[in-house]
């Protein structure tokens, strides 16, 4: 037997052993999973591996910086299998660093309103949600470490800045098998840049815009010793702006350092930290009132706010972080990472509620709050991915283990005295800040989550790949409450299989099925204060998909069907108690039915091409709509053309109509509803020579007028106007 094939089948040996192992953390794990691992074990044992041959390298990413492509090789969100998107079983989106410069993606947020079936809605100045599919995006991975949070108590999750990633990866459907989390929405992946050149290289950058914005951006690498084996990297920004809205500002920096450090030719070391502070003052919370006190509807100007001059929604975000990547001889790559990220909110808000007079202006009434943020998560995350041959076809298998453990503590100040808000029509912020007591503990909440997950990929015959695999979790969560009171709910060895197959149709095109459970804890209460219980249920796909141009293009069409028990809708009138915190009650028998198609890549070497449409249907048991704040269909094109050393490109964002219902000052329950509407955004680049160019971005060119949310807490908020950036990026 030759030294790989002996590798290749200890590998396989110990990889099925830590499976074995992996579900002994968890107790009596089900006895057909004990069964099946020792089964395998034996089956290992008895079989002669074919040799493989080893091409990978320690360190080998799908970066997509320098390439200029809108599309990328391979990606691993959706399974841990670094796998091309056409053989990836679930619908898929990948937002390269070229699209991101393209469009002057700044946020998150910005990522997520451009791309296929995934939109966001405001809920105020400072904070925003995520859905795809008629369903919220709970989490956000970075690394593919999954971070979660609650609206709530957000301290800048939705406002991260893309400068510090390479690319984002959205697998749209339930992921629990790699997030614990079996969300039917999506798993957002944000990729970070990595130390991964042994020259000089990088760029500085200064930005003008409107609403008096200044930024200066900058990102230097560099080999760290005569070799390249040592290799750093040091991202930095600062952004100070104005707003459309009255009173509010924003300033924010950004840095991050990060080593890539080869300890061999075949173990690659990352280490870096990232810290983000966003400092706005004037912030809102929520929107504004909707009705005037006789019920009719306002229609305040898109600059009126409610925030004062001394309101502020701030936040630091803080990162650690480790990983090792080590290739054996034999193909077997293992990857270990440790992540401690620090995210922290100092909430200084005023809240704005009634409805004011139509004449006199008077009847809003304020209530000031102090609240201090805290949440610490810490993850490890370990697995190992094995390559082997048997029957004579390549096959791949991934066996591993993340324990993540947070900490969320918020702290109140009591407001001593109030002070009359006045006339509504008049507000100019000046509102007096109350005089604050002490600081002390508001509620706390920790979340603990082990989980051990496996997956093979598995070439059945020439055509037919089979991918299946499971994880199995086990969460415990316990805090206090607003009022004292104490709780705990565990969710012990949950299950959550995954399968799909896909089928070689050509060279360019598959088909594929895939089948996903769903289990997700949630934190949303009801008019008790009693948590829901999670939602449980099943995710359906299939699809076709094709590469064209030597993978440059990729295109796709996903079919979908997600049923769901537990499903947090609100309950309308009510509130949780001791807040003003929306109660929702769990609507059971939901469905969500619906297709996707995405075309991304390049159609010549100077033409790149993004389009997108979604649209799903989304019912109770009774055939009652459910989330209709979610538009039900949503489509956006952005393409690019370059001439010699200008680049023009434009597209459009459009979305169909979304409403939700609420109480109005009468007593009656009234429908608030967003018509379809859509955004042009176009822009263009000039290369002024090899190393200068100038860029100019215009989004929403026809000034449309939109609300960016309506209903939240029975208000509402406008999008952004009209407005302009001009880059001027140097590159060396």
């Amino acid at each position: 037997m030759s030294r790989s094939s002996h590798f290749s089948r200890l590998a396989t040996r110990q990889s099925l052993l830590s499976l074995s192992i992996s579900l002994a953390v968890f107790g009596s794990a089900p006895a057909w999973a004990q069964s099946s691992a020792d089964s395998a074990v034996q089956a290992a044992e008895s079989i002669t591996l074919e040799a493989v041959t080893v091409t990978a390298t320690a360190g080998k990413t799908a970066t997509t910086e320098g390439t200029e492509s809108y599309t990328t090789d391979s990606m691993n969100t959706a399974t841990r299998l670094s796998l091309p998107i056409r053989q990836t079983p679930q619908s898929v989106s990948v937002v390269t660093r070229q699209v991101i410069d393209d469009m002057a993606l700044e946020s998150i947020t910005d990522v997520v309103n451009m791309t296929t079936g995934v939109s966001s809605k405001a809920f105020d100045s400072s904070r925003s949600g995520f859905s795809a599919r008629g369903f919220d995006i709970t989490n956000l991975q970075i690394d593919g470490v999954p971070t979660t949070w609650t609206s709530g108590w957000s301290a800048g999750e939705t406002e991260m800045d893309t400068v510090l990633y390479d690319r984002v990866e959205i697998v749209r459907g339930a992921t629990g098998l790699v997030t614990g989390a079996g969300n039917p929405s999506a798993a957002i992946n944000l990729v970070r840049k990595r130390a991964d050149s042994d020259q000089l290289t990088g760029f500085v950058s200064g930005q003008v815009g409107s609403w008096d914005r200044y930024q200066g951006t900058f990102d230097v690498a560099d080999a760290l010793n005569e070799s390249g084996t040592i290799r750093g990297r040091v991202v930095g920004s600062y952004l100070q702006q104005d707003s459309y809205i009255d009173l509010l500002e924003t300033e924010k920096s950004v840095l991050f350092g990060t080593l890539g450090i080869d300890l061999t030719e075949r173990t690659l070391l990352n280490l870096g930290a990232s810290y983000q502070e966003n400092s706005p003052t004037g912030s809102m919370w929520g929107g504004l009132p909707t009705w005037f006190s006789d019920g009719t509807r306002t229609d305040w100007s898109r600059s009126k706010t409610n925030g004062t001059d001394w309101s502020e929604w701030a936040s630091e975000h803080t990162t650690y972080y480790a990983n090792l990547e080590h290739v054996f001889d034999s193909g077997v790559k293992l990857y270990g990472a440790y992540t401690r990220s620090i995210n922290e909110g100092d909430l200084r808000l005023l809240w704005l509620s009634g409805a004011p007079d139509k004449t006199t202006g008077l009847g809003m009434s304020g209530g000031a709050s102090w609240y201090d943020v805290r949440r610490e998560q810490d993850t490890l995350d370990v697995y190992v991915n094995t390559p082997f041959r048997f029957a004579g076809r390549e096959h791949e298998f991934t066996v591993g283990l993340m324990h993540s453990q947070q900490e969320l503590v918020t702290d109140n100040r009591p407001r001593l005295g109030t002070s009359p808000t006045g006339n509504y029509y008049e507000w100019d912020g000046s509102h007096p800040e109350p005089q604050w007591g002490p600081s002390s503990t508001y509620t706390t909440q920790d979340i603990d989550q082990l989980g051990a997950y496996a997956v093979a990929r598995l070439q059945l015959t020439d055509p037919l790949q089979l991918i299946i695999g499971s994880r199995i979790s086990n969460w415990d969560t316990n805090g206090r409450k607003w009022n004292g009171e104490l709780y705990e709910f565990d969710h012990d060895r949950e299950l959550t299989p995954y399968a799909g197959l896909i089928y070689d149709i050509n060279d360019q095109h598959s088909a594929y099925v895939s089948y996903s459970e769903i289990f997700n804890p949630q934190e949303y209460q009801d008019r008790n204060g009693d948590f829901l219980e999670p939602l449980e249920g099943k995710n359906y796909e299939a699809g076709v998909k094709g590469e064209y141009f030597a993978g440059r293009l990729n295109a796709s069409l996903a079919l979908f069907r997600i049923e769901q028990d537990n499903l947090a809708q609100p309950d309308v009138g009510a509130v949780v108690p001791g807040g003003i915190a929306q109660a929702y009650y769990p609507a059971q028998g939901t469905t969500s039915d619906g297709y996707e198609i995405e075309l991304s890549g390049a159609l010549s070497d100077n033409w790149n091409l993004l389009f997108g449409w979604a649209q799903f249907s989304a019912k109770d048991a009774d055939g009652e709509p459910v989330n209709t704040r979610f538009s039900r269909r949503t489509a956006n094109i952005f393409s690019t053309y370059r001439l010699d050393r200008l680049t023009l490109g434009g597209g459009v964002n459009w979305e169909d109509g979304n409403y939700t219902v609420a109480t109005n000052p009468l007593g009656e329950k009234e429908k608030l509803e967003q018509p379809s509407y859509a955004l042009v955004n176009v822009m263009a680049r000039y290369q002024l020579s090899d190393a200068l160019s100038a860029q100019l971005n215009i989004d929403n060119l026809l000034d449309k007028k939109y609300y960016s949310q309506i209903g939240f807490y029975s208000q509402y908020a406008y999008g952004e106007p009209r407005n302009g950036k001009l880059t001027l990026k140097y590159s060396f």
